[in-house]
């Protein structure tokens, strides 16, 4: 038996005692309540004077109502010279007359019609239509069978009972359609319950599906129920804003003309490469073709709005286009086809059209970018001729620009940047400043200790472009100490990590999360919207790397220029992408992230709703090996390379991202023999409902206990304000 010599024996026994009496990081209680001090529910009331969103009135006049430190204040303006009158009450400020508008009483799954008159409905498929005066009843459409019904809104992501209709301006008119959807992939989700589980079950299309959900288009006349074909093959459910038919929730890119003689539509391809610009006449349903926009990537209309227009009095139509890289507007004669001429041009991104004046043919867009030395995703106001000249900067202050336009088109321009707060002003159609309504104040917020993020620029992981960002740091921030990095990321590519560029006092859990020891960074990598169409495309095919190798370069600048950030104790999260971004982070680049959290991932979007992988990888191919194009970019099949901590968590009833896309990862991770963690919320939907509150928590306590290396308060909960 071999012996351990005294001196050795003693040198352990004081290692041991030394070792035993360091004592362990402790985050407590105080620290966690601290925390939620800077949430939403802590934070947002104590910004006063913001938010005005005017309500314009038939004499010209506008109301709007704000929080004060007093109380609720309700406020009218005399546009003609900016005068206010304040009252605490709606009622105490407007005339009997004009204090209510009366509008009918109808259901969520109505469309009322312009004259407010009647409204449209489905029922077993059909549309029918109700009387608003006489409340009768009657049945516009018969045809209609299960999964081949009128107007329906019942498949994929989108799960609703509600129309999909664009009513004609005399109201005597539906434009629609009627939706093949009998050939689709079912998607099963169960109900967690004492006893029997309720089976839920509805039609989810699939890359895999060798046909997609076909709409065939139709125009109701509701008077006399007539059913007109529009003479044109079915279309994909697809449309040129978003991945839908109807983005804005009514049925997108269809414009009638005054008298509803004539119905303007695009139809656009499955992969979203195609956009057809068609006319139909409403009596026979006969289609001319106009023109088509091929595009070897995506098609896309604008960022927040739809911006292509058809101007029937002037047989003219404005199109939207990136075709030189840029998001710009363009004018083409209707009848012949042709351009006429490009409207805007220059190295910025048109993001919505919000005005088209045909008299004085004048346009009104807000743009990106095009401000030089300014965050370029800063929306700013213009206007411009139809010819393209006496282009204008309406907006001009260094901010994103918030417009709400009155009938006469002056508006109301509430800006603000995500470090200063709003202030909003009331300004004529040619930009002149008629008065300031409101500066918002935030001593109040101040008080508590608040700070705001701190913007930040970096250049992208191949030098290419600057990318823009925000950095959260604890309020008793120690430059002469390091803390572990949290990399929020949401990649798109329909949108960013940083989100709206306008002033919030808290954004989700990030200054919260920061306030714990931690350095919270988020950053709009390439492959994002709202830039050139090149920066948009940088991940088109592939998004499996979107925005990683951009977040790692990004982050390791800024521990260059800060040396509080230790860039070697990185952690990252996200939601949704970002859980799919979060989980490929941990099994592609585990030299860098250590830790991570993956919320609802789309994992494999084999496993996720068509629309979108179609519209971003493309239309799925296989290869001479009988692989996809979509297998390579699926994280389970790199869940063998874990090396850090990994949390993943999933709804039972996300009915957007179905859980099987965290299962799948799950079940690799199992296979490779690899410890990781995973909570499972049994009925919450994608966004965990009344359970976000205990994720939260749960993402505090990991990043705490594995990349903080403290031991976090237990069972701390966090109680929002009712």
């Amino acid at each position: 038996m071999n012996k351990i010599p005294f001196l050795s024996s003693l040198f352990l026994l004081t290692f041991l005692s030394t070792f035993a009496q360091q004592p362990v990081k402790q985050v407590t209680v105080e620290d966690y309540a601290q925390a939620t001090k800077f949430l939403r529910f802590n934070t947002n009331d104590l910004v006063y004077r913001s938010n005005v969103r005017p309500t314009w009135l038939d004499d010209g006049r506008f109301w709007y109502r704000i929080n004060t430190s007093e109380g609720t204040e309700y406020v009218l303006v005399d546009p003609s010279s900016g005068q206010k009158k304040t009252a605490s009450s709606l009622a105490g400020l407007l005339p009997k007359k004009v204090e209510k508008k009366t509008t009918p009483e109808v259901s969520r799954n109505e469309i009322l019609s312009p004259d407010a008159k009647k409204v449209v409905y489905i029922k077993d498929w059909n549309l029918w239509l109700r009387n608003l005066e006489t409340g009768e009843e009657k049945q516009l459409t018969k045809d209609g069978i299960e999964n081949f019904g009128y107007a329906t809104d019942n498949a994929g992501w989108r799960k609703s009972d509600r129309p999909i209709v664009l009513w004609s301006p005399d109201s005597k008119k539906l434009a629609t359609y009627r939706q093949d959807q009998r050939h689709i992939s079912d998607m099963y989700l169960v109900e967690t319950k004492v006893g029997a589980p309720n089976l839920q079950k509805w039609k989810y299309p699939l890359p895999e599906d060798e046909e997609v959900i076909k709409i065939h288009r139709v125009i109701v006349e509701v008077d006399d129920p007539k059913v007109i074909e529009l003479q044109t093959e079915p279309d994909a459910r697809r449309g040129t804003l978003c991945d839908d038919i109807s983005c804005s929730g009514a049925f997108d890119d269809n414009y009638w003309n005054d008298d509803a003689t004539k119905l303007a539509f695009v139809s656009t391809s499955r992969d979203h490469k195609e956009a057809k610009l068609q006319l139909a006449d409403a009596a026979t349903g006969e289609v001319k073709e106009i023109f088509t926009e091929t595009v070897e990537t995506q098609y896309e209309s604008g960022q927040g709005s739809i911006n292509w227009k058809y101007l029937p009095k002037s047989n003219e139509i404005i199109w939207y286009s990136e075709r030189d890289n840029w998001g710009h507007l363009y004018l083409y004669d209707l009848n012949t086809g042709k351009l006429k001429q490009q409207i805007t041009k220059g190295d910025f991104v048109v993001t919505r059209l919000l005005h088209v004046d045909e008299k004085n043919r004048v346009l009104y867009f807000e743009a990106n970018g095009k401000e030089a030395g300014r965050d370029p995703y800063f929306s700013h106001l213009y206007r411009v001729d139809f010819s393209g000249k006496n282009l204008k900067l309406l907006t001009p202050e260094n901010a994103n620009h918030n417009i709400y336009f009155s009938p006469d088109h002056d508006f109301v321009d509430s800006y603000s940047t995500p470090t200063t707060p709003p202030v909003a002003v009331l300004r004529n159609k040619k930009g002149k400043k008629i008065a300031i309504l409101e500066e918002s104040d935030i001593s109040r917020l101040k008080e508590i200790g608040w700070k705001a993020p701190e913007p930040v620029t970096v250049k992208s992981a191949d030098g290419q472009w600057d990318l823009y960002g925000l950095m959260f740091t604890p309020t008793h921030l120690d430059e002469n100490k390091k803390y572990p990095v949290v990399n929020y990321v949401y990649p798109g590519p329909q949108g960013g990590s940083v989100g709206s560029r306008n002033f919030s006092a808290a954004r989700s859990d990030h200054q919260a999360l920061a306030e714990l020891g931690f350095v919270v960074i988020l950053i709009d990598g390439s492959c994002n919207p709202g830039r050139s169409k090149t920066f948009h495309d940088a991940c088109y095919g592939d998004i499996s790397g979107n925005t990683l190798e951009d977040q790692k370069a990004g982050i390791r600048q800024l521990a260059q220029k800060y040396h509080f950030i230790d860039a070697e104790n990185v952690g990252i999260w996200g939601h949704s992408g970002g859980g799919f971004a979060a989980a490929a982070a941990m099994f592609r680049h585990p030299e860098f992230y250590s830790v991570g959290i993956a919320e609802s991932g789309n994992h494999d979007n084999r496993n996720y709703e068509d629309d979108w992988g179609e519209r971003y990888i493309g239309l799925m191919t296989k290869g001479p090996e009988g692989k996809d194009n979509y297998d390579a970019q699926a994280n389970q099949n790199y869940a063998e390379n874990l090396q850090g901590k990994l949390l993943l968590a999933h709804g039972g009833l996300d009915d957007n991202v179905p859980p099987y896309n965290t299962y799948l990862v799950v079940d690799a991770l199992i296979d490779a023999n690899k410890d990781f963690d995973l909570i499972v919320f049994p009925n919450a939907r994608h966004g965990f409902g009344e359970d976000s509150y205990y994720m939260m928590r749960r993402r505090w306590d990991y990043f705490v206990e594995h990349l903080l290396g403290a031991t976090p308060p237990e069972n701390f909960v966090i109680e929002p304000k009712r």
